[in-house]
């Protein structure tokens, strides 16, 4: 008995993507734990996948390969662009560490922010909302680096103002040899920013889907809704925005090199980001699975040893 045997006639039965393959997904959570390593057709030949032993050296590796990226592109002279997530959110400590610690300005750094939560029309929460993308931003990374922070400039966020102006910016900092960096965690629902894979629905190719840039108040999966209640607002859901402003995969796959990262466990053997994980590295590029095409992607992912599983039934 389980979730595909008894969905017919249940509160669920229309509530999953309907481009989701259940079976699929459900063989993808029954692989072995040791065998999440194993490179995959699909995977780019730079891609890599990292297993952290604990959220410290999680937040840490991580952090030294943000910082990484911003002291190589100074050592030559070029202009980096950064996609920035809030959510993980550890590594920015670290990243700011590692740049104090070698005296790095991120004076060449162009930041911009993949999302930031809205209503149905874009309009976003106020800069200094304790729940706004920006001020967590501000908090965890642009703050703490004091003098050597990113000119405040050349920090972008995704406002219904200033999203639209994304996609010149980036590709004028491109032509001019910048490098863009893209920094990601992955959703419940394999959502990449907040592009969520129903969105797939819309669009008759890959192609076009591909081409997608940004988008003005996303309208959210239920499961989104629930993943940022647990891990965001302590478990207050009547706290969180049904709708965000979001970059799509006109943005995310053009990355000259990806720094993701899976930190999703919540105690007591329990966690949310397991699954997410395991579809990511083994589902195969597909626009219903947003997170499956960065594994296609030059880069690391950094994830919690724990996420790899076993994945089974657990009384807890």
């Amino acid at each position: 008995m389980d979730l595909m045997k008894t969905l017919k006639g249940s509160l669920l039965e229309d509530f999953f993507p309907k481009g989701w393959d259940l079976k699929k997904i459900d063989r993808c959570c029954s692989i072995a734990p040791e065998k999440i390593l194993e490179r995959q057709k699909w995977w780019h030949t730079e891609f890599e996948p990292v297993p952290c032993e604990s959220l410290e050296e999680f937040n840490t590796m991580m952090g030294h390969e943000i910082a990484s990226e911003i002291a190589n592109a100074a050592s030559k002279g070029k202009k980096l662009i950064l996609i920035l997530p809030v959510g993980p959110m550890g590594m920015y400590k670290w990243a700011v560490y590692f740049l104090k610690e070698w005296n790095i300005s991120c004076e060449h750094v162009y930041g911009f922010n993949m999302d930031e939560w809205s209503d149905s029309e874009g309009n976003t929460l106020p800069s200094t909302n304790p729940g706004a993308f920006q001020n967590a931003m501000e908090q965890a990374f642009y703050g703490p680096l004091g003098n050597l922070t990113v000119p405040e400039k050349q920090r972008n966020f995704a406002t219904k103002k200033l999203l639209p102006a994304y996609p010149e910016k980036i590709e004028e900092l491109r032509a001019r040899g910048a490098k863009l960096v893209v920094i990601f965690g992955i959703g419940r629902v394999f959502h990449i920013a907040f592009w969520e894979p129903h969105f797939a629905a819309e669009f008759k190719t890959v192609e076009e889907w591909k081409k997608q840039q940004y988008r003005l108040g996303a309208k959210l999966h239920p499961l989104t809704i629930e993943q940022n209640a647990i891990t965001s607002f302590k478990s207050r859901t009547t706290l969180v925005p049904c709708f965000a402003n979001t970059i799509g995969p006109g943005i995310f796959l053009k990355a000259d090199r990806i720094i993701g990262g899976c930190d999703g466990t919540l105690g007591r053997g329990m966690m949310w980001q397991g699954m997410s994980l395991w579809v990511t590295l083994r589902y195969g590029p597909d626009i219903w699975v947003p997170s499956s095409f960065m594994p296609t992607l030059p880069g690391r992912l950094f994830f919690l040893k724990e996420l790899a599983g076993p994945l089974v039934a657990e009384c807890n």
